[in-house]
């Protein structure tokens, strides 16, 4: 979305919007890898990993993420979960 800001008339501006619609290109295909997902195209990807069908709630002052009960992309998200956050160390 960052290249619809194009052209701006700036020089500085425009290379700045380029740099972020690259930024956003590589991290969302980074993405992709992780989830083990690596020919999925940008409207999936934002449909399915980026924009998730979930309910935030908080209970006992941490945050939990609920899912669909059958939502077909819980294992590639599960991937990139495990891919990009590191291991959690045991509680005191």
């Amino acid at each position: 979305m960052a290249l619809k800001h194009l052209p701006s008339g700036k020089y500085f501006a425009n290379t700045a919007w380029v740099g972020y619609a690259v930024i956003a290109f590589n991290i969302s295909r980074a993405a992709a890898h992780a989830a083990q997902r690596p020919t999925t195209r940008w409207p999936s990807l934002t449909r399915h990993l980026i924009t998730i069908p979930a309910r935030v709630t908080r209970s006992a002052r941490r945050l939990r993420l609920h899912l669909p009960t059958r939502w077909a992309w819980k294992t590639a998200l599960d991937q990139l979960w495990t891919a990009t956050s590191p291991p959690l160390r045991g509680t005191l």
